[in-house]
């Protein structure tokens, strides 16, 4: 059975987290929880919480043992770019885009085939 957790408007972009969402797919959760704890990364943190809620979802929501779980997928999407302004010399201004992004990760009981 897939169960699914998703963070939404995490405050990081989606670039920064890709690059440790991909570490984790198709890994034991026990190996993606050490790998994710390693990383130096705030992003690796925020990834590793939504991690933690798939877990718990399945656990608690379906009686699934943790020990059981792996990671089948995990995805970052963009999410909406909040527009910001620099001011800049002789009255110009730059654009800032401050970025965010949605995470999900599904995991599974099944084995990967």
């Amino acid at each position: 059975m897939e169960v699914k957790a998703q963070a939404k408007y995490l405050r990081r972009g989606p670039r920064k987290v890709r690059r440790y969402a991909e570490l984790i797919v198709g890994k034991e959760v026990d190996a993606a929880r050490a790998i994710l704890a390693v990383q130096a990364s705030p992003a690796s943190r925020e990834l590793a919480q939504v991690l933690e809620s798939a877990i718990a979802n399945a656990e608690n929501n379906f009686g699934i043992e943790p020990e059981d779980l792996s990671v089948r997928r995990a995805f970052v999407d963009a999410g909406m770019t909040i527009p910001r302004v620099k001011p800049r010399a002789r009255g110009r201004a730059d654009r800032i885009r401050k970025r965010t992004c949605h995470v999900t990760v599904v995991v599974t009981d099944e084995s990967a085939d």
